[in-house]
C-alpha cells in the first residue's frame, strides 16, 4: 500500500505546493482523494500513470479541491482510458460534473460512474470505504479506507509439521485436514492479521465525525490550515489547526498523522505548523507535493 502526496496547498497554491490531491495505490486499485487544479501534471512529475487510476473521492465541491477533474478526464479520454472511473461525492456531485465538461469542447469519451453519496459504507468490495459528514459551510465528506483482515500462516509451525503444497492452502481457508494420521486445526496453524487503516479528513470545522473517521488509524491524512496564533480565521472559515488535526489524531488513536492543505501564509516557517502538532501528537508529519508513504 502506498499514498502519495501529490497536492498540499491550501486553496492558493505555492512555488513548492500545488491544489490538494492524494493518491493511494492498493493491489490494482488506484484511488485519488480530491483533484485540484494541476493534478495531471503531478501525476507526470511523480511518475505514475494516471490511467491506472479506479476511484475518485471528492470531499467537497470548493474549486482548490475539484479544478483538476476535467484536465486529468480529458487526459485520460486521449490516452485511451479502458476503464469505469468510479466518481464519488457529496449529493450534486452529477450535476457539478456534467457543468464542469459541458464548458468545453472534450475530446474522446470514457467511462464514469457518479455515485452521489451521504455517510456511511460506500464501497465494500477488496477493502472498504466510508464516508463521515463534515461541517465546513457546504456539503462536505471525510473518507475512510479499510483493509479487510487477512488469514495468515504460522510459518514456524507449517515447518516444523512438514507441512507443504495444497494442504497449506487448505488449512490458510480455514479447512482442518488430516496429515500423516493426524488431524490438524486450521485455527491452531494460522492467525489473523488485521487490516490496516487510512483516514483523509479535509476541509472542515472540528466536529465528533472527525474523531470517528480517524479511530486507531494507521495513518490519518488531515488538513491543518491555520495555526492556533490564527484560529479566529479557522474559526470564520470552518477549518482546522495544526494543534486540532493533531488532537484528533491523539484522542483517535491514531498511529502516523500526515498534515496538508497548508495554508500560504506559513510557507517561509512551514516547521512551525510541524512543530505545533508535536506538541500534541509527537508522531506527525509534514509532507511535501510528491512524497510517498509506503504503508
Amino acid at each position: 500500500m502506498n499514498l502519495t502526496f501529490l497536492g498540499t496547498s491550501q486553496a492558493i497554491p505555492t512555488r513548492s505546493r500545488n491544489h490538494t490531491a492524494m493518491l493511494l495505490r492498493y493491489g490494482d486499485e488506484t484511488i485519488l482523494v480530491d483533484c485540484g487544479e494541476g493534478t495531471q501534471r503531478q501525476f507526470r512529475k511523480a511518475g505514475i500513470n494516471p490511467c491506472k487510476l479506479t476511484k475518485l473521492l471528492i470531499t467537497h465541491w470548493h474549486g482548490d479541491h475539484i479544478l483538476g477533474i476535467p484536465g486529468l478526464l480529458q487526459t485520460l479520454a486521449l490516452n485511451n482510458y479502458n476503464r469505469t472511473l468510479d466518481i464519488y461525492g457529496p449529493s450534486g456531485t452529477k450535476r457539478f460534473i456534467e457543468t464542469m465538461l459541458g464548458m468545453f469542447i472534450f475530446e474522446g469519451k470514457i467511462d464514469i460512474k457518479i455515485h452521489e453519496i451521504d455517510e456511511g459504507v460506500i464501497y465494500n468490495g477488496k477493502f472498504i470505504l466510508r464516508a463521515y459528514r463534515m461541517e465546513h459551510g457546504i456539503k462536505a465528506l471525510a473518507y475512510s479506507f479499510e483493509e479487510k483482515p487477512k488469514t495468515r500462516m504460522d510459518v514456524a509451525k507449517i515447518k516444523k509439521l512438514g507441512l507443504k503444497g495444497p494442504i497449506v492452502g487448505k488449512l490458510q481457508q480455514g479447512e482442518d485436514v488430516v496429515f500423516n494420521g493426524k488431524k490438524i486445526l486450521s485455527k491452531k496453524v494460522t492467525y489473523v492479521q488485521e487490516g490496516k487503516k487510512i483516514a483523509f479528513i479535509m476541509d472542515t470545522a472540528l466536529n465528533e465525525n472527525c474523531f470517528k473517521a480517524a479511530e486507531d488509524a494507521d495513518v490519518l491524512v488531515c488538513e491543518s490550515t491555520y495555526m492556533k496564533k490564527d484560529e479566529d480565521k479557522a474559526d470564520s472559515y470552518k477549518h482546522l489547526t495544526a494543534e486540532r488535526a493533531a488532537t484528533i489524531a491523539k484522542k483517535s488513536k491514531a498511529k502516523a498523522l500526515y498534515l496538508t492543505h497548508v495554508s500560504q501564509r506559513y510557507e517561509i516557517n512551514e516547521a512551525d505548523v510541524l512543530k505545533e502538532a508535536k506538541k500534541v501528537f509527537k508522531n506527525s508529519f509534514l509532507p511535501r507535493d510528491l512524497d510517498s508513504v509506503e504503508i
